[in-house]
């Protein structure tokens, strides 16, 4: 079940552990004043095969070979194609 974070208009904060349907709180557990419903950061990682880090992510194989590493190679390049 998820942990959610609630805080009051007075700053008072608390966590509730609820499943995912049920309906929060609408007063604050502190003081009874209206509650409103934060986000807070997920603590888990996508890890294994099947995830950008794996699977997406350019090689070294797959990244261009380009001479366009700074301007002037890129201007001499593209002189040098279109002249043919």
């Amino acid at each position: 079940m998820p942990i959610y974070e609630y805080e009051c208009s007075n700053g008072h904060s608390f966590e509730l552990l609820q499943k995912i349907g049920e309906k929060g709180p609408i007063t604050c557990i502190h003081c009874d004043s209206k509650v409103k419903k934060l986000i807070s950061q997920s603590s888990f990682q996508l890890k294994g095969s099947g995830w950008y880090v794996t699977d997406y992510a350019k090689t070294n194989k797959e990244k261009s070979t380009s001479a366009c590493d700074t301007p002037a190679a890129c201007e001499t390049k593209c002189k040098n194609e279109n002249v043919a």
